[in-house]
């Protein structure tokens, strides 16, 4: 049996990495190591268990049975420690040097990142908001991995480790360049599916809230295209008779900017609710309580 006392506390983090990564190099980056002294505390710690833990493989490393069986408990074992030192650990933002990984839907870091990093900018200079795409697909996996500590999109109910705070009610404006057809006069819904129309879905749904809405009146609307990022979509409207159907906010941003025209569309459209959720763990860290006020109070002001 393995002496638990003979077990260096560092090695038990490299492995968590390796674990979590299936490479070591990535693994050296997140603990902000070199990739020797990764390798030189594998050995150490295959020497202490008597196992490979880890088998190369092409593009990274395959962990063995005693490695599945280990990567949970210790990494609960990290974490609830981690949990406990930054309890104690005082969070000033304005002497704090931290980075905060978090996971933002397109929409929440259009909106939500410009006033957050100027605030951050401000108060808490030493810190950095470091930001990642999440949608409904991949929020909980980042969250259980650690690449993000909150995730802020259009999520539904999480499980029961995880902390849901709502934010950001929204509306939806129709958007089109200014000389579109559907630009003046009565927009009924007749007209308003005449046209092709563009979907912004970062995941590739070709499934929006207005189909759903669409879907109750016993109607459909023809797709003209699906695009993933927002900045595609002004030259499309422009070169197209394309019209996209947007949370308000964004549609007001995208009209003021590129000169383009928005309308109500003719259906009602329910309001979708950013959901800001993150792990219990981090309930008490209060650089993470701070950062999680900041978002809720810009995300009111907005």
């Amino acid at each position: 049996m393995t002496d638990l006392s003979q077990l260096d506390l560092n090695l038990l983090r490299v492995f968590d990495a390796v674990a979590r990564e299936r490479h070591v190099t990535r693994a050296a980056q997140r603990l902000h190591l070199s990739q020797p002294a990764v390798s030189n505390a594998l050995a150490r710690l295959r020497a202490a268990l008597g196992d490979e833990l880890f088998l190369r493989r092409p593009g990274g490393v395959e962990p063995t049975a005693l490695a599945h069986a280990l990567a949970q408990p210790v990494a609960e074992a990290l974490d609830r420690l981690g949990e406990a030192l930054s309890v104690r650990a005082p969070f000033d933002p304005a002497t704090a040097r931290r980075v905060f990984p978090v996971a933002f839907s397109e929409y929440a870091e259009a909106v939500l990142a410009p006033p957050v990093l100027a605030r951050l900018a401000r108060e808490a200079p030493g810190c950095l908001l470091a930001i990642r795409h999440a949608d409904r697909t991949n929020a909980e996996s980042l969250l259980d991995s650690g690449e993000a500590v909150l995730a802020v999109a259009v999520l539904g109910e999480p499980p029961a480790l995880y902390t849901r705070l709502r934010m950001l009610p929204e509306a939806f404006l129709t958007v089109m360049r200014a000389d579109h057809p559907l630009a003046e006069g009565v927009l009924d819904l007749d007209r308003f599916l005449s046209v092709p129309h563009l979907l912004h879905s970062p995941n590739g749904s070709r499934d929006g809230a207005l189909d759903h809405a669409l879907a109750a009146e016993g109607r459909a609307r023809r797709l003209g295209g699906v695009v993933a990022h927002l900045s595609a979509v002004p030259e499309i409207l422009g070169r197209t008779d394309f019209v996209i159907t947007l949370s308000a906010r964004l549609a007001r941003r995208l009209a003021a900017a590129h000169g383009l025209a928005l309308r109500e569309p003719p259906v009602a459209v329910r309001h979708t609710r950013l959901s800001l959720v993150f792990h219990r763990r981090f309930e008490a860290d209060p650089g993470h309580a701070w950062l999680r006020r900041l978002l809720l109070a810009e995300a009111r002001a907005v």
